[in-house]
């Protein structure tokens, strides 16, 4: 019965400073956080369904260790993501965020809450969408910039469309002018 008290003792006191150290907030977390915050921080917090695979992908150990958290696993809804898609046109982020990307921010924008994650183009469209920002390691971004696509052949620039293809690195679109490639720039 002693070790049995003694047990419960040290269990208060853990989880009485884990309480202290890591205060309790409702967050949407990017895989960022999830791979560099202590595990007791990620408890309890909103991440995307689609992050099971990339997680898996990543870190296979860590991802071991967050499926046995309580965490809130979500999807958001096509109404949810194509705000976000609208959003992220008008900021011209939209070719370079993931499908992963556009889920985090709608969870983020459909619950009203914090967004915590190191991605500069996705702490960009959630500030434009009136969404808190949180960094994880870095110091996180403080502007908020506005993206162009300009021909690198005639040097025409156009606002980023919606149905704009998305890809970490390739060409967005072909120039309907001279057919050269066209490139992000920041205005």
């Amino acid at each position: 019965m002693r070790c049995f008290f003694g047990f419960l003792r040290v269990w208060v006191i853990d989880v009485f400073f884990t309480w202290i150290r890591y205060p309790s907030f409702m967050a949407v977390l990017d895989t960022s956080a999830l791979l560099n915050w202590p595990i007791e921080r990620c408890r309890h917090q909103i991440v995307s369904v689609l992050q099971q695979s990339e997680l898996n992908r990543v870190d296979e150990q860590r991802w071991l260790l967050i499926e046995t958290l309580d965490m809130d696993w979500r999807t958001a809804t096509e109404d949810e993501r194509q705000i976000v898609l609208d959003i992220a046109s008008k900021t011209g982020d939209l070719p370079r965020l993931s499908d992963v990307d556009v889920d985090l921010i709608a969870l983020a924008v459909s619950n009203k809450t914090t967004l915590v994650t190191d991605d500069y183009r996705m702490q960009n469209v959630a500030r434009a969408a009136g969404i808190e920002v949180q960094s994880v390691v870095t110091s996180g971004g403080t502007k908020q910039w506005k993206w162009v696509l300009r021909c690198i052949g005639c040097r025409k620039t156009e606002d980023v469309a919606s149905d704009a293809r998305r890809s970490r690195s390739d060409d967005v679109k072909e120039c309907d002018r001279c057919g050269a490639p066209m490139k992000l720039k920041r205005v």
